[in-house]
Order: structure tokens, then C-alpha cells, then sequence
């Protein structure tokens, strides 16, 4: 199992680019089942999670072929296909984004039921009750939502929001069967992330008609058909965001190509508060300069355009070499402190209270081993590291491996001394020497 090593201390100097947004990859490839023709996918990065949901794609009657220059084309070729399984769907959560795409186009669905995960349950009630809105008869049972739309219809209006904001996922779901729908829905508390807006706009190339794209409501007017388009997916401001964390926390300056600061100004104010310099770089890029300690702030995350959960963690790596104390309140998903343990590994002074995280700062960290445990608390553990003193051994990599495109190389790029070793290859090959 491949783990990072890092000898930190070195701040990282350079340019990068970052890879197009796996989070709105995934929902625009499943939306690929709606199509009548064959779609051509520009900057779909290369990772983990990717090749899962064309693994997915092809148990339901979709071809996919990677070209030479990184495209992606799919085509439907099979539409009898509806059952998405267990084997597949159990590796990533964001598998459930191909329930709303079949019941949309093939009318019938029979996809895994989701489990937990490590950051918290993140039940799937708000999408069955819009596809039902929709006319859709679901019934779970033995693992599988089992959805039935031979009477779908345009939902009127229905209400997307929950507990911890609207759903985003369940966006993508709605979303995706109300374009084939005949008639009118409104969905009212839509989700409005970047990822969001890019299937719609996505959709819209395939010829639906959407308003309100970016805002709270939308409105879909079901058409008959949908054709197959091509699509250049928008950039990871995810990604972006952890390497401009990398930048900052090392003390060095990182110039990011390709990001997008448009769907990012919350990080960026954050970085600002902090006394990290920030500035744009001509049309296409992002520069952060440290200057000296981090000043401590206090970090919320929310639905966009609040801060973004997923940069919950790398954040806090970031404020665990404060100058004082900085307090992270996790209001997506309460539970999400599971790295708390692993920075605390490395010297980081971290009181947990309920859903919220006290940072009391250091001045720096030391290296350790440490677990990853999930996808984006393995890019906080390797950022940690990048700054800590002495050797980071960051084991379970293939969590980051998910979400970060050649994670490595990258950073590597930039002056990090980080490497990629398989303990268990390294004693084999020892052993047969």
C-alpha cells in the first residue's frame, strides 16, 4: 500500500497547474447517460474516483475511451442496463449521482443504497423525496433504491434544503431526471456550488432548458431529447485551494494556473485575514506569498459561496502554526475532525468541543508517521508535513489519490522533497536480494 514520505521544512517556490473539479466531473459524466449521441469531455483529471464512475458507466451501457490528450468521450450503447451495484458504488459515495440520470432517460433505476463514511452519514432522503415529486416510485430494499419512472413528470415546485444546507448531490439527482421530464419543476433551496452550475450549464449544451443556473431556484422545463455535446469541466477550486495552503504554510510562493478566484473568494479573504498575500496573475492564476506566522481566525464552513467544507481540513493545518488562537466550526458535517488526531501526532495543540475545533498555535510541527483517514484530510496531512520539521510518513495515500491528480508531482514541481514508496514492494524486493 503506497504511503508519502516527506522531509519537511522546505518552502515551496513556483508555478502549477491546477486539474479540472473531480466533484463536477462525476455528476457530468453520470449526466452522460441522458444523451443521445456520443460526448467529448475536456480536462477530466485522471484519478481514482474518475475511473470508478466509468466503471460504473460501463456495467450501465456506456462507453468510455481516455485519448492521447486527456479527453474522455462516452457513448450510450446499451440502454437496458439500469442496475448500478453494490461492488462499485460501495468505493465512492458520489456513485448515487447515476439514480437521477437513468430514472431521467431509461425510466427505471437500481442503484446501491449508499453507506457512511468517515466524516459523518450523509443520508440520501432529500433525493428520493424529489424524485418523488417527480412521479417517481421508489422503494429501498436490500441494499438498492429501487426507482420506477414510468410516470415522470414535471414536479411543481419542491424543496431541496436540509438540515445542513441544500443538498448537493441530490441537486445533481433532481436536476437530472426534471430535464426529461414532461412539464415544469421548480426547485426551490437548490444547491449553488460552482460544481452544480457546471452540470447545468453542461445539461443546457445538451439541449435543456434551465433558468435560474447559480441561483437558489431553478426552473426546468422538460424536453424530449437530449444530444450528445462536448464539455471542458471548470477548475478544482478544491485543489487550488489546498495549494495555496501549501504555499502559505511553508512559507513560500506558489503562483496556481488555472484556478478560478470567482468561486473562491471565501478561502481567499480567509488567506487575506490570515496576513498571507494574495494576488492574481494575469487572466489565469492565483499567488500567495507568506508572510511570516498565519494570524489566527475563525473558520465556518456553509453552502456556497460560504467556505467551502472540503478546505475545512487543510485550513486548520494551516492554523495549527498560528500566532494564537483560531477556532473551526464545521456546520456540513459535525463529525468531520477525524485528522484532528493525526496533526495532534505532529505537535498541533487542537481542543475539540462538539462541532467545533480550538487551535491554539505552534510555532512549528514535527514530523511523524501518520493515517490518512479520508480524501481531504490526507492533502491536510501532507500539507502539515510539507511545513514540519524533520521526516512526515503520510500511510493510505490512495485516499488522496481520489481526489488529487499526480498529488506529488506537483508539489514536487515546487521545490517539495516528497516521494511515493510501497513498503510492502520495498521488503519484497529486499527479501529476493
Amino acid at each position: 500500500m503506497d504511503q508519502f514520505e516527506i522531509d519537511g521544512g522546505v518552502p515551496l517556490h513556483g508555478e502549477v497547474r491546477v486539474s479540472g473539479a473531480k466533484n463536477a466531473a462525476l455528476p457530468i459524466l453520470a449526466a452522460s447517460i441522458l444523451a443521445d449521441g456520443p460526448c467529448r469531455f475536456e480536462r477530466i483529471p485522471d484519478l481514482r474516483d474518475i475511473r470508478t464512475m466509468l466503471r460504473i458507466l460501463a456495467e450501465l451501457g456506456v462507453r468510455s475511451e481516455r485519448l492521447d490528450d486527456g479527453t474522455i468521450v462516452t457513448e450510450v450503447v446499451d440502454t437496458d442496463r439500469v442496475c448500478a451495484p453494490y461492488e462499485l458504488v460501495k468505493t465512492m459515495r458520489a456513485s448515487i449521482c447515476v439514480l437521477g440520470p437513468l430514472l431521467g432517460r431509461r425510466r427505471r433505476a437500481e442503484v446501491s443504497f449508499p453507506g457512511g463514511c468517515v466524516i459523518g452519514p450523509r443520508p440520501v432522503d432529500l433525493h428520493l423525496t424529489g424524485l418523488e415529486a417527480l412521479g417517481v416510485s421508489i422503494e429501498v430494499g436490500g441494499g438498492y433504491i429501487a426507482g420506477d419512472a414510468a410516470a415522470l413528470r414535471g414536479g411543481g415546485e419542491l424543496y431541496l434544503g436540509g438540515p445542513f444546507g441544500p443538498t448537493v448531490t441530490g441537486t445533481a439527482n433532481v436536476l437530472s431526471a426534471a430535464v426529461l421530464a414532461p412539464g415544469t419543476t421548480v426547485i426551490q433551496s437548490a444547491a449553488c456550488e460552482p460544481e452544480i452550475v457546471d452540470l447545468a450549464h453542461f445539461l443546457v449544451a445538451m439541449g435543456a432548458r434551465i433558468e435560474g443556473i447559480g441561483s437558489p431556484t431553478l426552473v426546468i422545463r422538460g424536453v424530449e431529447r437530449l444530444r450528445g455535446t462536448s464539455w471542458r469541466v471548470i477548475p478544482d477550486r478544491i485543489e487550488a485551494g489546498t495549494l495555496l495552503c501549501a504555499g502559505a504554510m511553508t512559507g513560500g510562493d506558489v503562483t496556481v494556473r488555472g484556478a478560478d478566484p470567482t468561486a473562491m473568494t471565501a478561502p481567499l479573504v480567509l488567506l487575506q485575514r490570515m496576513g498571507v498575500v494574495v494576488e492574481r496573475v494575469e487572466d489565469d492564476g492565483l499567488r500567495v506569498r507568506a508572510g511570516g506566522r498565519p494570524r489566527p481566525v475563525d473558520v465556518v464552513t456553509l453552502p456556497y459561496p460560504g467556505f467551502p467544507t472540503d478546505l475545512q481540513a487543510q485550513f486548520m493545518a494551516l492554523l495549527c502554526v498560528a500566532d494564537g488562537n483560531s477556532f473551526v466550526t464545521e456546520k456540513i458535517y459535525p463529525e468531520r475532525f477525524i485528522h484532528v488526531a493525526e496533526l495532534q501526532r505532529m505537535g498541533a495543540r487542537i481542543r475539540k468541543e462538539g462541532p467545533t475545533a480550538i487551535v491554539q498555535g505552534v510555532e512549528r510541527l514535527s514530523g511523524a508517521p501518520v493515517m490518512a483517514s479520508d480524501l481531504r484530510a490526507s492533502a491536510a496531512l501532507v500539507i502539515a508535513g510539507l511545513a514540519a520539521e524533520g521526516r512526515t510518513t503520510v500511510e493510505r495515500v490512495y485516499h488522496i489519490d481520489r481526489g488529487y491528480e499526480r498529488i506529488e508531482e506537483k508539489l514536487g514541481a515546487l521545490g517539495a522533497r516528497i516521494r511515493r514508496t510501497d513498503p510492502a514492494r520495498q521488503e519484497a524486493a529486499q527479501a529476493e536480494g
